[in-house]
């Protein structure tokens, strides 16, 4: 029998190259065609399923109908600032057509609505100008002359005649200090008052004090700042020391040492935790509350600095005995320097606002001073006179009036305060009143308002923020000496009302 023939096995046929990635021609087995990219896409309609919509734009990629992944077209896309924007915009729009139609209806209703929605906008930006310094608020057209039962109210009493007063940022509490080292923590609505008590010698010690040149530490205080925050209390005095106490607890917690003498004035710059100090060491330094820290040194005084005076951390007023006042711009480390009229030394000064500045002399003037002017723009001579020569009215602005029967101490100015960026202003002195003044748009001067009876010498003086009250610091004394003396005056702290008319624009 004849052997069957055998079959010869069929080799399979090799596939070309590239067939498997999709790129042979036509006659390429499908199979190595199809299987990849049905793998690919399907991967990308896992991914696509899984992110968000948002997370998808971000990459840019989309998966078209047949699979492939494509770039999707820059105007699908949107960021999330451009959809800020569309919202903006579209809320924009359509607070603009009610505004079109409130305009076009004539019901009566509706027209007060809307003048009352303007009126409500007029008056907040009104207040964030003058929050932000860049208009004055006008208080001095307010103010109502003083009703008869009105009139200085002593809610602190003194053994020795008051060195300074300062008022909390809200106005609602008040310290004030003497030159027998008593500190006093007081409440304006109530008159009730706590003492601060000195810790012992050791403890200043252990606080960083150095120990005293005498054999005993003097508790004599010239000068009181509180911060903007109401967290810290400032004094400083003879012992020449900057001491910092915690409101709160009423404890001394720090004793800053530099000065060389006695610390004469103190100033926190408004919020921020940034002390400055003036000494008769012609020095102004600069510290931070908060970290406890030396910052700087300034020099640029001659003569012994008696007051200061602080619009933001950035500005910082100054007189001296030399006759001069000194605006510093602490940043740009420079000084502007202002000289006092011939035959006057200026012995305090206030801020009114950024641009212009108060200050009281020793003559008994009164000047406003500009930024722009190296002199006074304006000068209130014999701004406080006797009250038996003060039948003649307010004294004339620009004006000279001499009066008889009173002391040269008496008369010249110990303290002036300003409602910072507002109109109003207040002076003090040893002649038994204090004075509300209206300061002039554009410097053109000062006009008096109203005067108020005090009896001894005003050392300091503040006014609250609302401009409704104004206190004093008083004495038989004055603050840096004692050259003069009224035996009739009462040591203590003093707050007089302020009344204002109401503002027909008021929220």
């Amino acid at each position: 029998m004849a052997p069957r023939p055998r079959k010869r096995a069929s080799r399979p046929t090799k596939p070309r190259a590239g067939s498997r990635r999709g790129g042979g021609g036509g006659d390429d087995n499908p199979f190595f065609d199809s299987e990849p990219k049905r793998r690919r896409g399907s991967r990308d309609e896992d991914i696509e399923s899984e992110d968000s919509d948002d997370d998808a734009v971000g990459f840019g990629g989309a998966v078209d109908e047949d699979g492939d992944v494509g770039v999707k077209e820059e105007e699908d896309e949107e960021t999330a600032g451009e959809k800020k924007v569309r919202l903006a915009k579209e809320l924009l729009k359509k607070l603009s057509d009610a505004a079109k139609r409130k305009e076009d209806d004539e019901d009566e209703d509706e027209d007060e609505d809307e003048a009352g929605g303007s009126r409500v906008a007029e008056i907040l930006q009104r207040r964030q100008l003058e929050e932000s310094g860049r208009k004055r608020r006008e208080l001095a057209e307010r103010v109502l002359p003083p009703e008869p039962k009105d009139g200085f109210k002593f809610i602190v009493k003194h053994r020795q005649p008051v060195t300074a007063v300062a008022l909390s940022n809200d106005g609602d509490q008040g310290f004030s200090a003497s030159k027998d080292g008593v500190i006093a923590h007081w409440d304006v609505e109530t008159g009730k008052s706590e003492k601060y008590l000195w810790p012992s010698e050791n403890v200043l010690i252990s606080h960083h004090a150095k120990p005293p040149l005498s054999a005993k530490r003097s508790k004599h205080i010239l000068a009181l700042a509180v911060s903007s925050d109401g967290r810290y209390l400032a004094s400083g005095g003879m012992d020449r020391h900057i001491h910092l106490w915690d409101v709160r607890s009423r404890e001394h917690i720090q004793a800053f040492s530099g000065h060389r003498g006695p610390i004469s004035c103190l100033a926190f710059g408004p919020d921020s935790s940034e002390l400055f100090s003036g000494s008769f060491d012609r020095s102004i330094m600069q510290w931070n509350a908060e970290d406890r820290t030396y910052m700087n040194c300034l020099y640029g005084h001659q003569n012994e600095i008696l007051t200061m005076d602080a619009f933001n951390k950035d500005r910082l007023l100054t007189v001296a005995r030399d006759r001069t006042m000194h605006l510093w711009k602490i940043p740009e480390e420079s000084q502007l320097v202002f000289r006092a009229p011939a035959a006057a030394s200026l012995e305090c000064c206030s801020f009114i606002d950024d641009k212009e500045f108060l200050s009281g002399s020793d003559d008994g003037s009164i000047e406003l001073w500009s930024i722009m002017r190296k002199k006074p723009t304006f000068i209130v001579r014999n701004a406080h006179p006797s009250l038996d020569s003060d039948d003649q009215e307010l004294p004339k602005e620009n004006g000279i009036h001499k009066p008889e029967k009173v002391s040269m101490a008496q008369s010249w100015v110990g303290a002036v305060a300003a409602r910072k960026g507002s109109d109003l202003a207040a002076s003090g002195a040893g002649n038994g009143l204090v004075r509300l003044w209206a300061i002039e748009p554009d410097s053109k001067g000062i006009r008096p308002l109203f005067k108020f009876k005090l009896d001894g010498f005003v050392n300091s003086l503040d006014i609250a923020k609302s401009g409704r009250f104004i206190v004093a610091g008083v004495g038989q004394e004055p603050r840096l000496g004692r050259w003069g003396r009224v035996r009739s005056a009462q040591n203590g702290v003093a707050i007089h009302p302020i009344r204002l008319k109401e503002e027909k624009d008021e929220l």
